[in-house]
């Protein structure tokens, strides 16, 4: 046999081609359906990412067990050395392709090198020159000394948001022809792939919730209408931490490729059973699932609970698969919720925005969660949890007023300005226990007056000379405001 080539591709620009508004051609589509939209899109890149390796091993006649990795915007094959020039040519024109369909925002770069040497010196010299590649391609898309002018993105006769968004929900299959190599089609083509599960399949996590009428996929506002407490929605946003870091130390090929696989069945796989369940089904919508990340939407409530859920299903799954593996690399994962706060406001816009957040949590702690403006960690939730659940007491069954939540996050406030924001003191801890007092003088029973002992312990501690403000105390009572507001 020949000497084996590796070839790599990866799609770049795929966050600024999801959150960029559509043509003006299209707008007036767009402005019925954003979330489609902007699920449609996300869908494009998935299968683009899975289909086009499949279409190279097929047009070359070579088996698929060649398919190294795929999906999450890149691809690994493994080719025999006669094949790189053909597979240049057919990248050639799907890059070519995927600029025309994305306005310029996307593109797709490429690099192979024989199999010679340790795995992590190939694996260098794959990213090395999708790099170069990379900066090439931007180079050639804007002149250099040129004011920078935000592309639009191509007229695509609405199939992001028809084809992609609408129609594929209840596809079957789907397939590629070389009369447009950037286009996923559905149940057609020169070659197709199935949706469902088995041998020579695409696994596509499309999750949506059902609307109010069962015809067409939940709205915003309808999610917002389901959210128990104050009726808004929000978007959901997790990353596993340093995965690039991890993939780096990997000794070979094998170890590459597997490890590749788990992540991806993982998300695609576990995010899509846990929205499908009772308590998020019609709550809760997928907007994509990658290699190492994902993204939904839907009301705020389902999406804090859903967050916990899949920190705990990652958590299982790190202990069932990683355990073995040194270093806390890809171990722990991620998250931002962003919440709307207009009636109108649109999926791309608090997408993005949750990704800000996602990108602030991970700079701050690494297995963290930001939510409600706050980043914490998962313990620190799961006690924030507890500590919601019990302001919710106070309110529900005590007479407690939804006011008194907003009184003590201004304590909180007070609490910084006084001590400083890393110093967490409170000035004068009485007042918690003072204003807790005042809530409800009918109710001094037994069980009152141990939770009221609780909550001043859960949110500034024991003693007066030992009080601070607990990091889980702040998202608790915004978690409780939030529960109590009809």
């Amino acid at each position: 046999m020949s000497v084996q080539v590796f070839l790599q591709g990866q799609l770049h620009g795929i966050e600024e081609f999801l959150v960029s508004p559509p043509p003006e051609s299209e707008a007036a589509l767009a402005g019925t359906c954003g979330e489609t939209l902007l699920i449609g899109r996300s869908r494009w890149i998935s299968l683009l990412s899975e289909v086009l390796p499949r279409v190279l091993l097929k047009e070359a006649g070579l088996p698929a067990v060649l398919l190294g990795s795929s999906g999450g915007g890149q691809f690994l094959v493994v080719l025999p050395a006669e094949a790189a020039a053909p597979a240049n040519e057919f990248l050639e024109s799907a890059a070519a392709a995927v600029i025309s369909m994305t306005g310029g925002l996307m593109s797709l770069t490429w690099s192979s090198t024989e199999n010679l040497g340790d795995w992590r010196v190939v694996r260098r010299r794959l990213g090395d020159a999708v790099d170069a590649r990379r900066h090439v391609v931007e180079g050639l898309g804007t002149g250099v000394f040129e004011p920078f002018d935000r592309r639009e993105t191509a007229d695509s006769g609405g199939y992001f948001c028809a084809r992609m968004g609408a129609e594929l929900q209840s596809a079957e299959a789907v397939g590629w022809s070389p009369d447009d190599p950037a286009r996923v089609l559905i149940g057609e083509g020169k070659h197709t792939w199935a949706l469902h599960e088995g041998p020579e399949t695409i696994h596509l996590a499309r999750h949506v919730a059902p609307g109010d009428d069962s015809a067409a996929a939940a709205a915003p506002a309808e999610f917002a209408a389901r959210a128990n407490g104050r009726k808004i929605w929000g978007v959901l946003r997790g990353d596993v931490d340093n995965f690039a870091f991890r993939m780096r130390r990997l000794q070979s090929i094998e170890e590459h490729v597997q490890l590749s696989l788990l992540y991806k069945q993982f998300f695609a796989g576990e995010v899509e059973v846990l929205c499908s369940l009772p308590e998020f089904w019609q709550r809760v919508s997928i907007l994509y699932t990658g290699g190492n990340d994902f993204a939904v939407y839907g009301s705020w409530d389902a999406l804090v609970l859903l967050a916990r859920e899949i920190q705990r299903l990652f958590h299982r799954f790190n202990e069932e698969n990683l355990k073995s593996i040194p270093g806390s690399e890809g171990k722990t994962i991620s998250m931002a919720l962003s919440l709307a706060t207009e009636e109108d406001e649109q999926v791309a816009r608090i997408f993005r925005d949750a990704g800000r957040k996602l990108q602030l949590a991970k700079a701050a702690s690494r297995d963290s969660f930001h939510v409600f403006g706050h980043t914490v960690d998962w313990r620190q939730l799961a006690q924030a949890a507890e500590l919601q659940d019990n302001l919710g007491r106070l309110v529900r069954e005590f007479g407690g007023s939804p006011q008194l939540l907003g009184d003590l996050i201004r304590f909180y406030k007070r609490g910084a300005s006084a001590g400083g924001p890393s110093d967490g003191r409170v000035a004068r801890p009485w007042r918690y226990h003072r204003r807790l007092s005042l809530v409800a003088e009918a109710a001094r029973d037994r069980e009152y007056e141990k939770l009221r002992s609780k909550l001043v312990v859960d949110l500034i501690g024991k003693t007066a000379a030992q009080a601070r403000l607990r990091p889980g105390g702040r998202v608790a009572l915004e978690w409780a405001r939030l529960m109590s507001e009809a």
